[in-house]
């Protein structure tokens, strides 16, 4: 038996974001802002939106990193706590909207450690409040999955933290914050969803609703993401959507190696995650082609965008080269070493990169079975730009 989770409403379109009047009947809010956003005044136009008659107070938080750690989320619920709020909005990128989710967690059960949200059930939550996401970036689609993203600065590892009980009960998608995201965000945050899409639509998880999502985002992101790239705002539009349908077909049919990798590389060497995934994802699908399985999936892709081919894994190769060539449109580094990662760096920590990428959560929906001694192989072809044939 499988399963399908959406949040109760998404609401988007133009002037979308003006849904935030209706949150009637909630006394507390607690509102989850990027810091970027605050000093362009989006934070006093939210507020705003917020007042009713109802209202009483609202808490703000701002202090979110672009890796947000343990001690912000620690942090954020003993504010909510202090405030006793009943409605958390997070109005940001990923790592807000992931943050958000991690305090709302221990606000609602301020007993748990860390350790046991990555390694147990998580209890059931709503208890005390109800949780609105509304993005301002188009990739990480947090604003309907049932993941948070949370990161050990100390061991520079990120944590995933996976329960359908996280899953927002309502998504905001107004592309007018999009006009944030200078043109480098939006290249990242593009082949993130990019690789969100992908990896759902080959996971082992797959499934009869994930995989429409999961092909449409793709075509749509495709077609759409290097006008995007270029400013342009009906491109944006279509992204900024693209990127929650493929949201919602990657937590519902789980991801794969190149977010694994992604996960544990990307905080060692430095590197925006999205960046990371665009870099990896040529050489995962190389690798993963020779599962049939996958084959036969990446070639559809390939048939649906159009790409040249008469076999499937032509089709696969021509899937590859669009990649490759969607990158170096948006000045997106093809390998580890073009983008400034130093060789010793590498060998110093690919061993503990490919372990720890085995052992995340990703991988076990991966379509073709590996090993870590292959993962350590896909990251060298990743940095020094080799073909992967192994």
């Amino acid at each position: 038996m499988q399963r399908f989770t959406v949040p109760r409403d998404i609401y988007f379109g133009k002037d979308a974001l003006m849904e935030l009047k209706n949150l009637k009947y909630y006394k507390r809010p607690f509102l989850v802002i990027d810091e970027v956003l605050v000093k362009m005044g989006w934070m006093e136009r939210i507020t705003n939106m917020l007042q009713n008659t109802h209202i009483e107070h609202i808490t703000t938080f701002s202090d979110v990193e672009a890796e947000p750690s343990v001690e912000t989320v620690m942090k954020g619920a003993q504010s909510m706590q202090e405030n006793n709020i009943d409605i958390i909005v997070a109005v940001g990128g990923g790592s807000v909207i992931d943050a958000a989710k991690a305090m709302w967690l221990f606000y609602e059960h301020p007993e748990l450690t860390f350790e046991q949200t990555i390694s147990e059930p998580l209890p059931q939550l709503r208890k005390k409040a109800i949780f609105v996401a509304v993005p301002s970036t188009s990739g990480t689609g947090s604003e309907v999955t049932a993941y948070s993203v949370i990161s050990d600065h100390a061991t520079k590892i990120k944590y995933p933290i996976a329960d359908f009980n996280i899953t927002p009960d309502i998504a905001i998608l107004d592309s007018d914050l999009t006009l944030t995201m200078p043109p480098s965000l939006v290249a990242y945050t593009g082949m993130d969803a990019l690789t969100h899409a992908i990896e759902s639509y080959v996971s082992k998880d797959r499934s009869r609703f994930t995989r429409p999502l999961a092909i449409h985002a793709i075509s749509i992101i495709i077609s759409y993401l290097e006008d995007s790239y270029a400013g342009d705002m009906d491109a944006r539009e279509e992204i900024h959507v693209a990127s929650t349908l493929a949201g919602i077909a990657f937590t519902n049919a789980q991801l794969g190696i190149c977010h694994s990798i992604a996960h544990k590389a990307g905080g060692i060497f430095g590197i925006p995650h999205g960046m990371c995934n665009a870099m990896l994802l040529p050489y995962v699908i190389a690798y993963n082609k020779k599962t049939p399985a996958a084959l036969r999936y990446y070639a559809n892709i390939a048939r649906r965008m159009g790409y040249d081919g008469d076999r499937e894994k032509h089709l696969v190769n021509s899937l590859i080269r669009e990649v490759r060539t969607l990158n170096r449109n948006m000045n997106i580094p093809l390998c580890f070493a073009d983008a400034g990662v130093n060789e010793f760096k590498l060998n110093m920590n690919k061993k503990e990169i490919a372990q720890n990428a085995f052992e995340d959560p990703c991988t076990s929906t991966n379509p073709r079975e590996t090993s870590p001694e292959d993962l350590e192989k896909i990251l060298e072809c990743a940095y020094y730009g080799n073909k992967v044939v192994f």
